[in-house]
């Protein structure tokens, strides 16, 4: 998409095109309409990052058609999140894809060269928060990024999370994904002087309500540097600390 703007820039410059006509293709190519949904052809060109497909509630054909418009406005590398393995074995019957069950992401284009400025760390306070931490850990890699995983360093072993004090002071972003109470969070955040990301995920028994006891928790934290996202949203942290390791 940048090389196809940047032609149509040279294209002004050398009179080929008009100014006018030149506004005209860059008011009606932001989009393109399919039907069932409007690609936004320029989110690359205005966030560095193209188009990303959240599986959930979409059909294999619909998400096949997606990545065949997105491959036409040459978008090469995507990301597809929460996406089922039944649905990645019909997907893969078109496209070329990597599946990763856990995190039930698929990549297709593979995962680039991490060009960010720093090392991003995932801890997660158990190994059920997993499959959360796996979705923030890929997505960040598949932004560019270096990533270290820690997992199941847990508050109830403390001596855990300080067996890897080193990489947690050595972070330029720590995403801290725990259920339960959530407190994996304000221990990091009072170790690391980097930005501390916390996912509450939806982990625990009953009186964790679904992972609201672990949110409200975590956007209480007295430990400061500490962001929150939403419950089980390890792509929005990752994406946030992807911003921050790219700054």
């Amino acid at each position: 998409m940048n090389d196809e703007i940047k032609e149509l820039l040279e294209g002004v410059k050398n009179g080929n095109i008009s100014v006018d006509d030149a506004m005209h293709q860059l008011k009606t190519k932001p989009f393109k309409d399919i039907g069932y949904a409007k690609l936004d052809t320029h989110r690359a060109l205005r966030n560095g990052v193209g188009e990303i497909i959240y599986g959930a509630g979409k059909t294999p054909a619909q998400i096949i058609g997606i990545i065949d418009t997105m491959k036409e406005s040459n978008q090469d590398r995507i990301l597809i999140t929460r996406i089922s393995p039944e649905k990645a074995d019909e997907i893969k019957k078109a496209h070329d894809l990597t599946y990763y069950e856990d995190a039930k992401i698929a990549i297709i284009g593979g995962i680039p060269k991490a060009n960010g400025k720093g090392t991003i760390v995932v801890a997660t306070g158990g190994t059920s928060d997993i499959p959360v931490a796996e979705e923030a850990a890929l997505t960040a890699e598949f932004l560019g990024n270096n990533v270290k995983r820690i997992y199941d360093v847990g508050v109830a072993g403390i001596h855990r999370t300080l067996s890897h004090l080193d990489d947690i002071v050595d972070a330029n972003v720590i995403i801290a994904i725990a259920g339960m109470e959530g407190a994996l969070a304000s221990v990091l955040g009072g170790l690391a002087e980097c930005p501390v990301i916390a996912v509450p995920t939806s982990v625990g028994y009953g009186a964790s309500f679904g992972g609201i006891s672990a949110l409200l928790s975590m956007l209480n934290s007295c430990a400061n540097g500490i962001s929150v996202v939403n419950i089980d949203n390890g792509f929005g942290a990752a994406y946030q600390a992807s911003l921050i390791n790219h700054r």
